[in-house]
């Protein structure tokens, strides 16, 4: 029996032949890549703006993002970390957007909610279980941004403390200090949430 986690590439890694379809316009390698990757970006995003309708938005803009600057992605590195970096540059730059049209135009924006239920569960699981996302997401919301960032990429994106550190533009040191704050915040936000810890 042949133990595949050493015969291929860990799955985030880009073959150079499929960084050279892409960087040549390869639909279908495009189409491969973006369905591969488009459900992490909008978990990413999701946990950052709380919206589910601006989350879709900007997980549209980090491909399109991607697509433009595929050049400047190095094959044999990881694919994930920098997909990380463009969607944490797309979200911030659109964050600059609206606060200038706020200031420029005064409209207010309604945002959506967002439900998860799954078929699996019984009607009053699925409530529970969504009532206890929303307060998770309620308190996610809560943190500074950088902490609500960091702990998003630890703990449910499952990077490592130096890409966190990488993405984040700040020192390692920085970074795990960072995921510890926000836990602790967490902790103090959620305590009476029975499932997180």
């Amino acid at each position: 029996m042949t133990d595949l986690s050493t015969t291929s590439p860990a799955p985030d890694l880009l073959a150079p032949e499929v960084h050279e379809r892409l960087v040549a316009g390869d639909e279908a390698a495009w189409y491969s890549f973006v369905q591969t990757y488009e459900g992490r970006m909008y978990g990413y995003l999701y946990r950052l703006e709380g919206n589910s309708e601006d989350a879709l938005d900007l997980t549209q803009e980090v491909f399109f993002r991607a697509w433009r600057s595929i050049r400047t992605f190095r094959p044999g590195e990881r694919v994930l970390p920098w997909l990380y970096q463009v969607a944490r540059n797309t979200q911030i730059e659109s964050h600059r957007r609206k606060q200038l049209q706020r200031f420029s135009l005064e409209e207010a924006r309604e945002d959506a909610g967002f439900e998860v239920t799954s078929g699996a569960r019984s009607p009053v699981q699925a409530a529970e279980s969504a009532d206890a996302q929303d307060r998770v997401q309620r308190a996610l919301l809560r943190l500074p941004a950088e902490y609500r960032e960091a702990v998003v990429l630890r703990f449910v994106e499952d990077l490592s403390y130096d890409e966190i550190a990488q993405i984040q533009g700040v020192a390692v040191g920085t970074a795990k200090s960072r995921v510890f704050r926000a836990k602790e915040q967490l902790a103090d936000l959620l305590a009476g949430v029975a499932d997180v810890h």
